[in-house]
């Protein structure tokens, strides 16, 4: 039982630093294609193509993490 409670303890703590990482992440992401729009507007489908490419990315890592949280809850 007690194997068990450290394994799902361990899972906790990995998906939490997962969706801590993911919402750094986007937040960066945003904050940049923020400022690059805010200088150059006419750049905005750009910009916001390559911060949806980013953000995307970023979640991505943060889903692979809840996933391998999983794996060491098993």
């Amino acid at each position: 039982m007690d194997i068990l409670a450290h394994g799902i303890g361990l899972g906790a703590i990995g998906f939490g630093l997962a969706a801590i990482g993911g919402g750094i992440g986007v937040g960066l992401a945003g904050l940049g294609a923020t400022g690059a729009i805010a200088r150059q507007p006419e750049m905005y489908s750009r910009i916001f193509s390559t911060f949806i490419m980013s953000a995307a990315l970023s979640e991505a890592l943060g889903i692979l993490g809840f996933v391998l949280a999983l794996i060491s809850m098993a």
